[in-house]
């Protein structure tokens, strides 16, 4: 990687203020699923990633021994409990969850204290630790769960998780490349990786270990991975589509071909439409004006009418108000 300082200069921040893709009130009108990772319940729901990733060592072995069992005993419990608190269920018992996962938290306290050299049972309670918002016992955790076995992608990864929540983006950098480098087929880890350089790009730009350029194509590139890995995780391939905005300079023809590929794939009008309002702004941004034209004709729902208005207003004056 190319060591230099690069000034984040007035060019970038015209192209930010440009830029339609991150437009909140746009967001809005997706599902929940194209939302912010940090969602809590989207946090849940990938403990069944997380857990499948932790699992494969233990699947590949010849012989699974009784702390083995006991391990994938709380691990499944676990991820029972966690997938009932992640349901929409206005009757959900608050109070027995809590019961039952203080039962689980004993689980693994007995089960470490029996083998307190188990690195996977360290592994799997910080991660659930985590996701109980105990992050200092979750680091704690995870760190000697590193310690000991230093080759678990998902270890690197939660840990790589702790450091950029706690401010410390060049240090979280260095584990989410460890979790690639273990396991470079897991779309997970290169998402958080862009998502982590791209929230942080001013950090790395000051510290000079990344150059402008470098670290633009750097995000788009786990972006693109992350899709490439995972093509119907609409998360990943939205991600995809909207790192094309941040390049310089842009390869607008491979951003309309991915914004009409999401568009295909998108299950209902209202995300149909936003992609295809996507597509405009390319279109705009080729000074394809009649064909943007002529697409924004087609949007018709009334929650995207504030964003369409934004992309008519860049047409030729002689654009239909």
């Amino acid at each position: 990687m190319d060591i230099a300082t690069f000034t984040f200069g007035s060019e970038r921040r015209d192209r930010d203020d440009e830029r339609f893709a991150h437009d909140q009130s746009l967001r809005r009108h997706l599902p929940a699923r194209i939302l912010s990772h940090s969602d809590p319940m989207k946090l849940f729901l990938l403990l069944v990633t997380g857990f499948a990733l932790l699992w494969a060592p233990l699947r590949a072995q010849d012989r699974e021994t009784m702390t083995d069992r006991s391990l994938k005993q709380l691990v499944d419990r676990q991820k029972e409990l966690l997938a009932d608190a992640a349901k929409d269920n206005p009757n959900f018992d608050t109070a027995n969850f809590q019961m039952q996962i203080e039962q689980v938290c004993r689980g693994y306290e007995e089960l470490l204290r029996a083998n307190p050299k188990f690195a996977p049972g360290y592994a799997a309670y910080g991660y659930l630790l985590s996701k109980l918002d105990q992050k200092k016992q979750s680091i704690a955790m995870l760190m000697k769960a590193n310690q000991l076995d230093p080759d678990l992608p998902l270890v690197k990864n939660e840990i790589g998780n702790y450091l950029a929540e706690q401010g410390k983006p060049l240090d979280a950098v260095a584990y989410y490349m460890a979790a690639i480098k273990l396991a470079p087929n897991e779309p997970l880890y290169h998402y958080q990786l862009g998502t982590l350089l791209h929230e942080a790009r001013d950090d790395f730009l000051k510290a000079g270990e990344w150059r402008q350029e470098a670290i633009d194509r750097a995000i788009h590139e786990a972006f693109r991975r992350a899709a490439e890995l995972a093509p119907d995780r609409i998360e990943f391939t939205y991600r995809y589509a909207e790192s094309f905005y941040d390049l310089d300079p842009p390869d607008w023809d491979a951003a309309l071909k991915e914004w009409s590929t999401l568009e295909l794939k998108a299950p209902t009008p209202v995300e149909r439409e936003t992609m295809r309002l996507h597509s405009a702004n390319v279109l705009i941004k080729q000074g394809k004006i009649d064909q943007a034209r002529a697409m924004l004709a087609t949007v018709t729902e009334a929650a995207l009418a504030k964003q369409k208005e934004k992309l008519v207003a860049q047409l030729t004056p002689s654009a239909e108000k």
